[in-house]
């Protein structure tokens, strides 16, 4: 057994990558779409963004805490809706974030 690691039938429990644990917030997830292609606090206050954030649990998009507002982060202390996945155009792997664990998953 590896120390610190959850055990599912004596195999560490890892992520798709297998580099971190697994992240019990992603389960059960529904497919979301994202609801605009912005974040709507950001053009409310005509600010600028530096990534986007899409909430895997309603769909909502905000900027990351890259950004100065801030408002994927803003969501989750709202809402408690744990795990964002980065919105991001083009080819390349998607992170998500878990905003319980703080951490990628």
């Amino acid at each position: 057994m590896i120390s610190g690691r959850p055990m599912v039938q004596g195999t560490p429990v890892a992520s798709v990558n297998g580099s971190a644990p697994r992240c019990e917030h992603l389960d059960g997830l529904p497919p979301v779409i994202p609801r605009w292609d912005g974040c709507r606090d950001c053009r409310a206050g005509d600010d600028d963004w530096v990534g986007l954030l899409l909430c895997l649990s309603c769909g909502w998009v905000a900027c990351s805490d890259d950004s100065p507002g801030r408002h994927a982060r803003a969501h989750y202390e709202e809402t408690d809706h744990p795990v964002a996945r980065s919105l991001r155009l083009g080819p390349g792997p998607r992170q998500c974030w878990c905003y319980v664990h703080q951490r990628a998953v």
